[in-house]
């Protein structure tokens, strides 16, 4: 699980790293709001612990920015024991708030229970997008998207597989061809094509839904060679 750390205090930071790094996470360490924001753009973050004040911004502010395009669990740190600051923090959808000096036991208890309760919610965000496993929905900058079931469950594919090249037989039979019956390959094709009209901004020039030549398709930002 990629965790990230923004928190200006560099001997904090640094006992942060080193305390979840040995708990089996892979640590992302920001000591500034643009800092934090560009590891958040640039990798594929689980968890923030973030704290309230930075140098260059509020803390506040970077999880609003955030919860615009994600809903991993946020933990905030702060030295203002303020109720308004909290019930602020709240309402933007922080998971968690915790006042300096803090015990990190309980720290790492409760990074533990927000990953819980996400994990519990079947609600996927990536690149703007928000998959309701549960609802069977699917949202673009909170606007309800009209798909088919088979758009559905290929989204789904895609997205549960962010960064990973999927090949279109694996498409093809996890969609279609689970009882190993005939489907005409340009199935997948279509309706990947399909898909990118309702979800890429320009389809012909796809951000999202990437095809790897000659391969298949992947979910993500990240730049694939072409061959």
């Amino acid at each position: 699980m990629n965790l990230l750390i923004i928190e200006d205090d560099i001997n904090l930071n640094e006992g942060l790293f080193y305390a979840f790094e040995n708990d089996g996470f892979n640590v992302f360490k920001a000591y500034t709001k643009q800092e934090g924001l560009n590891i958040f753009n640039s990798k594929n973050i689980d968890f923030i612990i973030l704290d309230c004040n930075l140098p260059d911004g509020d803390g506040f502010d970077v999880c609003q920015i955030i919860r615009e395009k994600s809903d991993i669990p946020i933990i905030m740190l702060t030295a203002r024991d303020s109720e308004i600051d909290e019930v602020k923090g709240l309402e933007i959808g922080l998971d968690d708030y915790i006042t300096k000096p803090f015990s990190l036991s309980v720290l790492k208890a409760r990074v533990k229970v927000a990953i819980r309760k996400k994990s519990n919610n079947k609600v996927i965000y990536s690149n703007g997008i928000k998959l309701d496993q549960k609802l069977l929905k699917v949202y673009k900058n909170k606007e309800c998207l009209e798909l088919s079931s088979v758009e559905y469950k290929l989204l789904s594919y895609l997205i549960e597989n962010k960064g990973q090249i999927l090949l279109k037989e694996q498409i093809l039979h996890h969609i279609w061809d689970s009882e190993e019956n005939y489907v005409d390959d340009n199935i997948v094709s279509v309706n990947i094509r399909r898909l990118r009209q309702k979800v890429e901004k320009n389809p012909s020039e796809p951000k999202y839904i990437k095809t790897v030549r000659g391969v298949g398709y992947m979910w993500g930002e990240r730049s694939i060679k072409k061959c």
